[in-house]
């Protein structure tokens, strides 16, 4: 009975909040990095890939991606924050690490100025790396003139990670039929939106955003900083919102990784400062598309026609043995709704307290830049079909048994996937 009891404990264990999501302030303090949240750049690394049963070989393989790593979405981003330093400099209101701020942030301008929102070469780096790898593990989905089909929405940045992903294919695979398309038409399941998601999500009028306020407000001590960048209270009293520029320091200081440069920006955000500011807004993304406890599957359900999409593109390459992938490109908002609904690993975990999320859900875990789900399709000389799921290139589990993980029987898992619709 107590090695029952003791078993019962560890999968409880295991099944909440296991390595794929939880996170502690310990390893956001050896890799600040992570505290970008969302905007942590790729995680390069040779995960295992377990051999398919005797007799199965790779022919089809399914793939969502976001796009990669991008600028800040506006040059007003950086710029109200050089324009408040070089005012304060002029009044003789900043410190040492102040001045030295300054100089760096000025530094930078040059290279991310008029480029809001575009795609950066890490950007570009990673989605090349990523196509190389599927490449380079399963060549033999790529031979001859198969087709390959890539979608992306209408954001230059999807479809620039689309078009660095194809190149660097076709470069690998010349023969290769591929066919890019960035269109309003495909939309409607890369990165689709419902009234019920909308307006649980909404920022004005969502049930959780008087919480989620007060949450913020806890979160956002930004007097050390301020301390620390001013040597004038008095100016700081009259020019500065310290919770904006908290803020906005953040959302440069957590970029800086997202871009090819050689500048260092001084330490003026702590560890345990970007721990605290990263816990509200992995909060704000999981409420936004993961599985909150308040919303009622709504947020997950935005995943519906995309996977309506996988199990469609699936048949029909299972027919049409001429189909080599079928590729997508979108957002971090696609992503998180897709894990949550398919229930990948912890990613539908469901809770409300904001306290408590990161505890079980990670933001940097689900999307990082560049973030994706491979479905990877073999079948044997029976044209028995089995899939293997990959979520940023890792084996992944669903919530559906197999005796061959990390591989399931097609026909139960299209059953599965045709289940949550």
């Amino acid at each position: 009975m107590k090695a029952i009891r003791l078993y019962l404990l560890i999968m409880l264990l295991l099944s909440f909040g296991g390595t794929w999501a939880q996170t502690s302030f310990e390893e956001i303090d050896a890799t600040p990095a992570k505290a970008g949240g969302v905007y942590l750049t790729y995680p390069v690394e040779e995960y295992h890939q377990t051999p398919a049963p005797k007799g199965y070989q790779p022919f089809y393989i399914s793939h969502y991606g976001r796009h990669g790593s991008r600028f800040l979405l506006r040059d007003k981003d950086y710029k109200w924050i050089i324009d408040l330093l070089k005012d304060a400099d002029n009044q003789h209101a900043l410190t040492d690490l102040g001045r030295d701020l300054l100089v760096k942030l000025q530094e930078l301008w040059p290279i991310v100025e008029g480029r809001g929102g575009d795609l950066t070469f890490v950007g570009e780096r990673q989605h090349r790396g990523i196509a190389y790898r599927m490449y380079t593990h399963y060549p033999e989905v790529f031979r001859k003139t198969k087709k390959v089909s890539a979608r992306s929405t209408m954001s230059l940045r999807c479809a620039m990670s689309m078009a660095a992903f194809c190149d660097e294919l076709k470069g690998l695979s010349p023969g290769l039929d591929m066919h890019l398309e960035a269109s309003e038409k495909y939309v409607r399941y890369l990165n689709w939106q419902s009234k019920a998601s909308n307006a649980f999500a909404d920022g004005k009028h969502g049930p959780w955003v008087e919480e989620y306020r007060k949450f913020s407000l806890a979160q956002t001590r930004p007097e050390r900083m301020c301390q620390s960048l001013f040597s004038d209270s008095t100016y700081v009293l009259k020019k500065v919102n310290p919770s904006e520029l908290m803020w906005g320091l953040y959302w440069i200081v957590v970029d800086m990784q997202d871009i090819d440069t050689a500048i260092q920006l001084p330490q003026v955000l702590t560890n345990r400062e970007l721990f605290d500011l990263w816990q509200v807004i992995n909060y704000k993304f999981y409420v936004d598309g993961a599985n909150h406890a308040d919303g009622k599957g709504a947020c997950p359900r935005k995943a519906v026609p995309l996977v309506k999409n996988i199990i469609e593109s699936a048949d029909e390459a299972i027919v049409n043995k001429n189909i080599a992938a079928t590729l997508r490109f979108g957002h971090d908002g696609n992503i998180i709704p897709l894990l949550a609904l398919i229930k990948l690993e912890n990613f539908n975990a469901s809770v409300s307290n904001p306290y408590e999320v990161y505890k079980v859900w990670s933001d940097f875990k689900a999307v990082p830049m560049a973030g994706n789900i491979q479905l990877i399709f073999y079948k044997n000389k029976k044209n028995d079909v089995l899939v293997k799921i990959l979520h940023n290139e890792k084996e992944a589990h669903v919530a559906l048994h197999t005796d061959i993980f990390p591989y399931y029987r097609w026909k139960e898992l299209r059953s599965y996937l045709q289940s949550l619709l």
